[in-house]
C-alpha cells in the first residue's frame, strides 16, 4: 500500500480547485479570555496550506476543538483560530459560522483562487463521531461537497474512525499533507530499526493510558524510564507506600509483571516532590521515593531522579558511553503547569535537548510542556502534533485515517 502527498496533488494542478484540508486546529483556549495559550498545532499545518494557497487552491480547512456534545457551542468555537490562522497566513481567512449549513456553503462559494475558509467545528455536528456508519456517512457526503480533492493534515486526529478523517477521503481523490507524512516518517523510524541505544522516556498520568505502549517497547528499548503521575503505581508495585499519590491499585499486579520481565531496563524516580496538596502553592519538599508521607502526594520526580534519568540519557544503555543514539518522550514528569512541580519536566527535557541524539517528543502534553517551559522547539529532533496518535501507532495499531489515505 502507498500513500500519496501533497506534492503528488500540486503536481496535478490545484488552481481554481477547491481543495479540503482537515487541520488539527485542536488549540488550548484560557477559559477566562478564550485566547488561544498555545498555537503550536496552527503553525504546524502552515506548510501544507501555505503551499496550496501560493498554487492558486481554494482552500476550506476543517477541524474539531474540543469535545462539544455534537451541538454548537460557543466556547469551543474556531473563531479565534480563523483569527490567528489569517495572522499566520498574511491574508483574512473566511469563517463559517457552521460546518455544513447555508453559511458553509455560501462561505465556500465565495472563495477566489488562493483564499482560506475555515468551517466552524467539526463536532458540533453529531455526524463527525457517529458509530452509524450512516449517520456518519452522511455528514461525510455534505462534507465532501465542498471539495474537489482532500488532503488530510491532522496527525492529531488520524487514530480517530471519524467522518471528516475516514469516511472523506473514500469520497474523493486524497492525499496526506505535508504535517501528516512527517509524522509517519518520524514514527516509522521508531518502529523499524532505531539506531541504537534506543531509550523511551514515559510519563503522565495513568499506566493504563501507557499499558499497551510499555507492553510493544519494553522488548525493542534499551532502557525505560518512568516519571509522572504513573510512577507511583510502579512504586506501589515494588512495596513502596505512596501516600496520597495518584494511584491505580488494578494495575500494581500489572506493574510488577512489567519490572520482572523489563530485564533491569525500566528506571524509577528515587526522590519525587511530595506537597500537602495538589495546588500551586502547596507546602512541599524533596522526599525517599520509598518514604512519601501518608499525608503526602508526589506531584514531581526529585532532583536526584532528573540526574538518574540524565545520565542514562547520556550513557543510555546500561552505561554504555556514547549515550542515546534515539530518544522517545511522551508524558511530563510531574504537574508542570505549576512551577513549583515543573522542574522535573524541564530538566528531562533539557537533558533530551543536549543528547546527540534524534529525539522525538510523543506530542500531546509533553509537545506543551516544551513551549510552556520556554524549550528550544529546534534542540528536539521532532514534536509530534499527535499525543494520543503517536502512542498507538508505536503500539502497531492501524490508525483509520492512515488507511483511509493508502491506495
Amino acid at each position: 500500500m502507498t500513500i500519496r502527498n501533497l506534492d503528488d496533488l500540486l503536481a496535478e494542478g490545484v488552481s481554481g480547485r477547491r481543495v479540503l484540508v482537515r487541520a488539527d486546529l485542536n488549540v488550548p483556549l484560557d477559559k477566562q479570555t478564550g485566547e488561544i495559550t498555545d498555537d503550536g498545532r496552527i503553525r504546524a499545518v502552515l506548510p501544507t496550506l501555505s503551499a496550496l494557497v501560493q498554487a492558486g487552491a481554494k482552500v476550506v480547512v476543517c477541524s474539531h476543538l474540543g469535545r462539544p456534545k455534537g451541538a454548537p457551542d460557543p466556547q469551543f468555537s474556531l473563531r479565534p483560530v480563523a483569527g490567528r490562522l489569517g495572522e499566520l497566513l498574511g491574508a483574512p481567512v473566511h469563517f463559517a459560522e457552521d460546518t455544513v449549513g447555508d453559511s458553509a456553503r455560501s462561505t465556500v462559494a465565495g472563495l477566489a483562487d488562493g483564499q482560506v475558509a475555515l468551517l466552524e467545528n467539526l463536532r458540533f455536528n453529531k455526524g463527525e463521531t457517529s458509530k452509524d456508519e450512516a449517520e456518519r456517512g452522511a455528514f461525510a457526503d455534505q462534507l465532501a461537497a465542498f471539495g474537489d480533492a482532500y488532503v488530510d493534515d491532522a496527525f492529531g486526529a488520524v487514530h480517530r474512525k471519524h467522518a471528516s478523517v475516514y469516511d472523506v477521503p473514500a469520497r474523493l481523490p486524497h492525499v496526506a499533507g505535508r504535517l501528516v507524512l512527517r509524522e509517519v516518517e518520524v514514527l516509522g523510524k521508531l518502529t523499524g530499526e532505531p539506531e541504537r541505544p534506543y531509550v523511551v522516556v514515559l510519563g503522565g498520568s495513568k499506566v493504563s493510558d501507557k499499558l499497551a505502549v510499555i507492553e510493544a517497547l519494553l522488548p525493542t528499548v534499551d532502557r525505560l524510564l518512568i516519571g509522572g503521575g504513573m510512577c507511583f503505581t510502579f512504586l506501589k508495585a515494588q512495596g513502596h507506600e505512596v501516600g496520597s499519590s495518584l494511584l491505580e491499585e488494578e494495575m500494581v499486579e500489572t506493574c510488577r509483571n512489567l519490572l520482572e520481565r523489563s530485564e533491569g531496563k525500566i528506571m524509577l524516580p528515587v526522590d519525587v516532590v511530595a506537597a500537602d496538596a495538589f495546588a500551586p502553592d502547596a507546602a512541599h519538599d524533596t522526599v525517599p521515593a520509598d518514604g512519601i508521607p501518608s499525608h503526602r502526594l508526589g506531584l514531581d520526580i526529585g532532583p536526584e531522579t532528573v540526574a538518574g534519568f540524565a545520565a542514562a540519557i547520556k550513557d543510555a544503555a546500561c552505561g554504555e558511553p556514547g549515550g542515546a543514539r534515539t530518544i522517545f518522550w511522551n508524558g511530563p514528569m510531574g504537574v508542570f503547569e505549576m512551577p513549583a512541580f515543573a522542574n522535573g519536566t524541564r530538566g528531562v527535557a533539557e537533558a533530551i535537548a543536549k543528547a546527540d541524539a534524534f529525539s522525538v517528543v510523543g506530542g500531546g502534553d509533553s509537545a506543551a510542556a516544551v513551549r510552556a517551559l520556554g524549550l528550544d522547539e529546534s534542540s528536539f529532533g521532532h514534536i509530534s502534533t499527535g499525543g494520543g496518535a503517536s502512542l498507538e501507532y508505536l503500539e502497531g495499531k492501524t490508525l483509520p485515517g492512515i488507511a483511509a489515505l493508502e491506495d
